[in-house]
């Protein structure tokens, strides 16, 4: 199995990830965590606005559209990092954290720099002449915080720099070295992608300088057994440059600041105290502070006062599609799903075919439990898979509506492709050899049963 290192965190720490990762769904902004992976979170408005983030340094930087997939991590610390080159994830404490887009912007150029360099094939290459898979997996598997600060024996403050405790060989050090090369190198890209992008590199240099401080005073680190440069000498090499840019002192539009602030404000509201979340927001009568007392209001019993909340939201912002969509998700966990459906039909319209919100239409559909509304809900959940297949409610919802449609093939087959995609391919092959003692032989279902009949996991 192949590793890599998160790339330095706000929060100081360091975890190591598994490349073979399953994309979990879950209803908008709950986790669990994704079998032999890390807990994900999958929620509409944030994923658009990071692509929105995102999208200007992809080009940059020769990406394709959608070659790059961003995933969110239910992890409070600040941090991101990439995976098999074509996915990036980046932690919920790295967003409810960063005081501005422009910071977020700046951890994206980063791990960008990383994809376009190809680095991650580089450092197994590297890993394997520095005599070897075991010390890879070593520095990889065992990078790890270390809280002594107090006791002076510090070899790394808490900070996402990664370090190999223990023996101190000469490919140890080489590999760490490559490794720092390599942070240096995205570094230096995401300086490229910001200017070319026209955007500032001081969200990016204000982080290191964050980082710089967090540093216990009198720390005593070595740092040739880091896998990241220090804080120090990173904002060492990128000021000047950041800083001659004619963008260094360009603002993020109003917009996007506000955009910036509904998410952190839905974030806080849904991973958080109610309490906190109370505080944080007293006396506060912004857009982003209502969003996070309606969704308190919600989760949390008092439905009737959070609808008048989000009706206030509507109102003040009536095109904005996620408000709509969080109307339709309160009605529905509040056991009120065909209420749910009409606001859902308009966060649709507004959004597009956002595979998520069809997945939340499709679930009201089936759970108002009316036969008038099956048919669409097939199409709708059809829909959404189609853009996103590894949604899994929008698989377990689409076998319940087959079934009432009394299409048991369709209804096992889409029980298969759930399990499936949600990392579980022994319980997909038993449903999908159901599923094709249904199908018509040689038909599209058959067959997408079949493929999941002759699935052999890949050898890592």
């Amino acid at each position: 199995m192949i590793f890599r290192l998160l790339a330095a965190g706000r929060h100081l720490s360091v975890l190591t990830l598994a490349v073979a990762l399953t994309t979990v769904h879950w209803a908008p902004l709950a986790s669990a965590q994704a079998p032999r992976g890390i807990p994900l979170i999958r929620d509409a408005e944030i994923e658009q606005l990071i692509r929105d983030y995102s999208s200007p340094l992809f080009k940059a930087a020769g990406f394709q559209s959608n070659f790059v997939n961003i995933h969110i991590v239910a992890s409070n610390n600040f941090n991101a990092f990439v995976a098999d080159g074509r996915r990036m994830f980046i932690n919920i404490g790295t967003l409810k954290q960063a005081e501005k887009p422009n910071e977020v912007i700046g951890v994206i150029a980063h791990e960008t720099g990383h994809l376009q360099g190809g680095h991650l094939a580089r450092i197994r290459q590297a890993a394997s002449g520095a005599r070897a898979i075991g010390i890879f997996s070593q520095i990889l598997a065992g990078a790890a915080v270390v809280a002594g600060a107090a006791s002076g024996n510090t070899t790394v403050t808490q900070g996402g720099f990664g370090v190999l405790q223990g023996g101190s060989s000469l490919a140890q050090r080489t590999l760490l070295a490559h490794q720092r090369t390599e942070e240096t190198a995205a570094d230096q890209a995401a300086l490229i992608l910001l200017e070319k992008t026209g955007q500032s590199a001081k969200g990016m240099l204000e982080t290191f300088e964050v980082l710089q401080r967090q540093i216990p005073i009198g720390s005593r680190i070595d740092p040739y057994r880091l896998s990241h440069p220090l804080p120090r000498e990173r904002i060492a090499l990128i000021s000047t440059v950041a800083k001659r840019s004619k963008y260094f002192e360009k603002k993020d539009s109003d917009r996007l600041v506000q955009r910036h602030a509904l998410m952190q404000a839905k974030l806080a509201a849904f991973t958080e105290h109610p309490q906190s979340v109370g505080k944080r927001y007293k006396r506060d009568k912004s857009l982003a502070a209502d969003y996070a007392r309606a969704i308190v209001g919600f989760r949390f019993g008092n439905v009737k006062k959070s609808q008048k909340t989000i009706d206030k939201l509507i109102k003040r912002a009536p095109n904005y599609p996620y408000f709509w969509e969080l109307k339709g998700q309160a009605l529905l966990e509040s056991g009120q799903p065909e209420a749910a459906i009409a606001p859902l039909r308009k966060a649709i319209r507004l959004a597009g075919d956002e595979p998520l919100i069809l997945t939340l239409l499709g679930h009201a559909l089936v759970a108002a439990d009316q036969p008038k509304y099956n048919k669409e809900a097939i199409r709708v959940l059809t829909r959404a898979i189609n853009k996103d297949q590894s949604i899994g409610n929008a698989h377990r919802q689409l076998a319940i509506a087959y079934a009432r449609d009394n299409k048991i093939g369709e209804a096992e087959l889409a029980t298969a492709n759930g399990l499936f995609y949600l990392g579980d391919p022994k319980g997909a092959k038993t449903y999908a050899a159901r599923a094709q003692k249904r199908l018509k032989r040689g038909s599209r279902g058959w067959l997408q049963a079949d493929d999941i009949l002759t699935y052999k996991p890949p050898k890592l």
